[in-house]
C-alpha cells in the first residue's frame, strides 16, 4: 500500500551550501507559522555551539502540510565529522534533496552524502542553490553534478534527476533559468511529484527501526524513526529486538508525530510516518520495535568506522578541581557512555594500562572537539592527549585512512599549498582555474590533515577555503614532519608578571599575559627554536632603595596568542596534553617535572 497523504525526505548536502536557510524559506512560505514563531535566521539551529559556529551538528525533524500532504523533513549536517549523523537519519526517508552551491559545485561532502542516498535506492531531486551569487555558474554545476551522479554509478532512472534552482536566501525557486523566480513554490511541487510515497503493508506486524534518540527530565528516553510495516498504539505491549540479538518486553506509554516544529501526542501512527516513542527505558539506536506475538528484526544501522583517535583522562594538573563539578574518572566515564546512546559514530575503550584513562575513537577531530566542547560547558574538567589516526591490518599490510582534500586558493598562492600538502605526502589528482581562484583535489593521508588547516591559512595570507572528507584505506605514505618549534614549559607556579613576560618575548610567541595562574610544567608559549626552553614567567623585579634609570619604563607587552579548542588540540604533540575545564583551556607537558621529562628522554635515547 503506498501512503499517498505523506513523504520523508532528507536535506542532504556540503557544509555552508545553505540546507537550514533553505528549510528556514519553505518553514516561512508555507503559510502554517505566525511571524513570532519564526524569529531569526537557521531556525533548526537550535543548539548554542550550532548557532556560535554556523553550522548544523544534529539531524532535526520537522513536519509540513503542503496541498493536504504531510511532509517530513530531515534537516541534516553537512560537515564531513558529522556523517554518522547523516547515514543513519537516512534510514527514515524515501526522498532526498541534494543541494550544491551554484558557484562551489559539488565538494566532497556531496560526493559522500550522494554515496549513501544511493546505498538507500533513493533518487534525489538536485536543488541548485544560492544563484543569486555574483560568481553563480548554474549551467557548469549541474553538469558537474551529472558527471558525479555517473561516477557513482548512477542507474539511468537516477540519471534523469528533476533539477530546482534556487536562492535559500531570498526564498525563490525555478524549475528553469529562463522562468523568473518569484517564491519557493516550484520546490514544494517537485517533492510533491518526485518523491515517491512510502510502501508499507499497515496489516503486517508491526516493525519499526529506531534511528534517533532525544531526552526529556520527565519521561526519559524518546526514540524516534519510521514505522516500515504495521501500525503503533499508545498503550500496546511490544518487544525490544536490541541489535545484540536480546529481546525485551515493554509497553509504549505515550506516542508523539511530528508537526510543524514540535511534536503532538497521539493514540495511533500508521505504517510510512515518523514518530516519537516514550516509554521504553531500554531503547537504543538501531533497536527494533516489533510485534509482541510475531517479531521480527530489522537491519540494524551500519555507519563507517572512525579514522580518529585521542585519550581522555581526569585532569591531574595543580588547578584541578578549581572549575569543574565533575572531575572523577568515574564520572568522565558515565558522560563517555552516555555519549554512545546517541552518538553512533563513536567509539570509547577503557586503557587497559590506567585505570583513568579512555581511548574515544570519532570521525575527525570537529567530531571529538564539539564532544569536548559539550562537556566542558556541562562542566566537567578532563586533559586529551594528541589526536592518532587509526589504521587498520589487511593481508599483512599497514592501511591509513587517506581523505579527499578540496582546496579553493588565489593563483599567487598555488605554490606555498602545493609545497605545504607535499610535505604531508598528498598527491594531485586535479588542478583547474574557476574565475579569480584555482581549485585543486588531493589525496592526503588523514594524519597529514592534523594542523593542516592553521597553517594553510597562514600561507595564504588567511584566503585558502579547504574542504575534506574520507576517501579510502591505502597503504602508509612515509613519514609526515610534525611540529617545527619548541614550546616554553614554566618552572614555577603562581602568577605570571610582566617583567618576565617582557624579557620572553623576544624568544617567541606568548600564549598567556600578564596576571594570569600558571604551573610547573604548564606551555606558556611558542619558542622561536626547535627545543623547548625552560622560563620562569613568575619572576619579580627586586625593588631596592637605589633608583635605576630603567625605573620609570613602562612594560608593553604584545596580546598572547589565544588558542580555541581545536586549534589547541593540532597543536600539541606526543608528550603534551590540552587541560580543559569549564573557564580555562591549556596546554601542559605529561610529566609536569623538568627532571621526569629529561628521565624520559634518557630512556627513549
Amino acid at each position: 500500500m503506498k501512503r499517498t497523504d505523506i513523504r520523508n525526505i532528507a536535506i542532504i548536502a556540503h557544509v555552508d551550501h545553505g540546507k537550514t536557510t533553505l528549510v528556514d524559506q519553505m518553514m516561512r512560505q508555507s503559510g502554517l507559522f505566525r511571524e513570532s514563531e519564526l524569529k531569526g535566521d537557521c531556525i533548526l539551529d537550535s543548539n548554542d555551539l550550532e548557532r556560535e559556529r554556523g553550522i548544523t551538528i544534529l539531524a532535526k525533524n520537522i513536519a509540513l502540510t503542503l496541498g493536504g500532504v504531510k511532509v517530513n523533513i530531515i534537516d541534516t549536517p553537512g560537515h564531513a565529522d558529522f556523517g554518522g549523523e547523516v547515514e543513519r537519519v537516512l534510514q527514515m526517508a524515501d526522498g532526498a534533496l541534494l543541494l550544491v552551491d551554484a558557484a562551489e559545485g559539488p565538494l566532497p561532502q556531496t560526493r559522500f552524502v550522494l554515496r549513501k542516498a544511493f546505498q538507500r535506492g533513493l533518487r534525489p531531486i538536485v536543488v541548485i542553490n544560492k544563484i543569486d551569487r555574483p560568481d553563480a555558474r548554474p549551467v557548469d554545476v549541474l553538469n558537474s553534478v551529472f558527471d558525479l551522479f555517473v561516477e557513482l554509478d548512477a542507474d539511468d532512472a537516477t540519471l534523469d534527476f528533476p533539477t530546482i534552482y534556487a536562492s535559500g536566501r531570498n526564498g525563490i525557486a525555478t524549475p528553469d533559468l529562463a522562468i523568473p523566480a518569484t517564491d519557493i513554490r516550484p520546490l514544494y511541487d517537485a517533492i510533491l511529484k518526485n518523491v515517491p510515497p512510502p510502501e508499507v503493508d499497515i496489516d503486517a506486524p508491526l516493525q519499526m527501526l529506531v534511528v534517533t534518540l532525544d531526552h526529556s527530565d520527565f519521561v526519559g528516553r524518546i526514540a524516534i524513526g519510521q514505522i516500515v510495516a504495521g501500525r503503533i498504539r499508545k498503550g500496546q505491549r511490544i518487544a525490544l529486538l536490541k541489535h545484540d540479538g536480546r529481546r525485551v518486553d515493554d509497553t509504549i506509554a505515550q506516542l508523539y508525530t511530528f508537526d510543524r516544529l514540535g511534536r503532538t501526542e497521539t493514540d495511533e501512527v500508521s505504517g510510512g510516518d515518523i514518530c516519537a516513542v516514550v516509554g521504553l527505558e531500554d531503547v537504543d539506536i538501531g533497536d527494533t520495535i516489533a510485534d509482541f506475538d510475531n517479531p521480527k528484526a530489522l537491519p540494524p544501522i551500519l555507519v563507517d568506522e572512525p579514522t580518529l583517535d585521542m585519550i581522555f583522562r581526569i585532569n591531574d594538573s595543580p588547578f584541578a578541581g578549581q572549575d569543574g563539578t565533575y572531575v572523577t574518572s568515574r564520572q568522565l566515564r558515565d558522560r563517555l557512555f552516555k555519549e554512545l546512546e546517541s552518538n553512533v559514530a563513536l567509539r570509547v575503550t577503557p586503557s587497559e594500562e590506567r585505570r583513568d584513562e579512555f581511548h574515544v575513537s570519532g570521525r575527525g577531530l570537529l567530531h571529538l572537539g564539539i564532544l569536548l566542547e559539550n562537556m566542558r560547558r556541562e562542566g566537567y574538567e578532563l586533559s586529551v592527549g594528541k589526536p592518532r589516526v587509526l589504521t587498520k591490518e589487511v593481508d599483512g599490510k599497514i592501511l591509513e585512512p587517506i581523505e579527499y582534500l578540496v582546496v579553493e586558493v588565489p593563483p599567487s598562492s598555488v605554490g606555498a599549498v602545493m609545497e605545504l600538502v607535499g610535505n604531508r605526502r598528498a598527491e594531485c589528482l586535479k588542478m583547474d582555474a574557476r574565475g579569480d581562484t584555482t581549485h585543486v583535489e588531493f589525496t592526503i593521508p588523514a594524519r597529514g590533515l592534523i594542523g593542516l588547516r592553521t597553517r594553510m591559512l597562514n600561507a595564504t595570507s588567511g584566503e585558502a577555503i579547504m574542504h575534506h572528507n574520507f576517501y579510502d584505506y591505502q597503504p602508509l605514505r612515509g613519514s609526515i614532519p610534525g611540529r617545527v618549534n619548541g614550546v616554553m614549559i614554566s618552572t614555577d607556579t603562581g602568577r605570571s608578571t610582566a617583567y618576565a613576560l617582557e624579557n620572553l618575548q623576544e624568544r617567541g610567541t606568548l600564549f598567556i599575559g600578564a596576571g594570569e595562574a600558571v604551573y610547573e610544567g604548564q606551555v606558556v608559549g611558542e619558542h622561536c627554536r626547535d627545543n623547548d626552553l625552560p622560563v620562569n614567567v613568575c619572576r619579580e623585579k627586586k625593588l631596592t632603595n637605589v633608583r635605576a634609570s630603567t625605573a620609570e619604563k613602562t612594560i608593553l607587552l604584545k596580546p598572547p596568542r589565544q588558542l580555541p579548542l581545536e586549534l589547541a588540540l593540532e597543536y600539541i604533540e606526543e608528550d603534551e596534553l590540552v587541560e580543559i575545564t569549564p573557564t580555562a583551556i591549556r596546554l601542559r607537558k605529561m610529566f609536569l617535572k623538568e627532571q621526569d621529562r629529561r628521565k624520559l628522554a634518557r630512556q627513549q635515547a
